[in-house]
């Protein structure tokens, strides 16, 4: 039985990460972080040490158009549902990385399969708990972070430049975005409306907001080309291939 499970590990070529939970760490969550639980070691029903031509194309095909420069995080969000709707977005325009702040709330342990599709599954997702760590390290990788917030300096969000690496900010299901991220932000945004009531379902703003940074993004052709670096593509396209779609 050992020498099996040894098998299974050298066939994932080491890809196992085992699960991070410290309080104000961040916990990057991958496919593979529940591949060791409760002390028990379990193997993956869609482990397949070989991949298809057609399956390596149509996964290599997805990669190519990953946006590493654009990112939404999620504050506070209450209904993982909601997460999870958003996470079937983020995929849809090519994100990859998705963030999430439960700075107020518990953790969530597990996101809304059916209203996600498992979209999960596909992005790397990073939950922090303390919003100081979390800006630090959005500040690494994106240079401007907007949130959504209705105020006297907001603008509109078909004036804000989403072809530079950017984050949008959604606040939770009843407050909003807090003051605390407001003040830490570059800037606050809208989404036009014309209507009675003057609020979206965070999960539809943040649909309308990431199609607009698909629109802005394919057309200054940055789906033309790849964005991911050689090696987190290939590391990706490794950890999907075990992945049943």
């Amino acid at each position: 039985m050992c020498s099996f499970f040894v098998s299974v590990l050298l066939c994932l070529c080491g890809k196992v990460s085992s699960a991070a939970g410290r309080i104000n760490k961040p916990i990057c969550v991958n496919p593979w972080q529940t591949f060791f639980a409760a002390g028990k070691t379990f193997v993956p029903s869609s482990v397949n040490c070989s991949m298809t031509p057609e399956r390596n194309e149509r996964l290599t095909s997805v990669l190519n158009k990953r946006q590493p420069d654009l990112t939404v995080l999620l504050e506070n969000v209450f209904d993982p549902h909601n997460i999870s709707a958003v996470m079937r977005t983020c995929d849809a325009v090519g994100m990859q990385d998705i963030y999430i702040l439960n700075s107020k709330i518990p953790p969530h342990k597990k996101w809304g399969a059916k209203s996600s599709s498992s979209a999960a599954k596909w992005l790397t997702v990073h939950q922090f708990t303390d919003a100081v760590d979390c800006f630090a390290e959005l500040r690494k990788h994106y240079k401007k972070i907007y949130t959504t917030h209705l105020s006297t300096d907001a603008v509109g969000l078909h004036d804000l430049n989403l072809t530079e690496p950017v984050c949008l900010v959604c606040g939770n299901e009843n407050s909003g975005v807090s003051e605390e991220i407001i003040a830490m932000a570059d800037g606050n945004f809208i989404i036009p409306q014309v209507g009675i009531i003057k609020s979206l379902n965070i999960s539809v703003a943040c649909a309308v907001s990431l199609y607009e940074a698909y629109r802005q993004k394919a057309n200054a052709g940055h789906y033309d080309h790849v964005k991911l670096e050689g090696e987190k593509l290939n590391s990706l396209r490794d950890e999907w291939g075990f992945i049943e779609e």
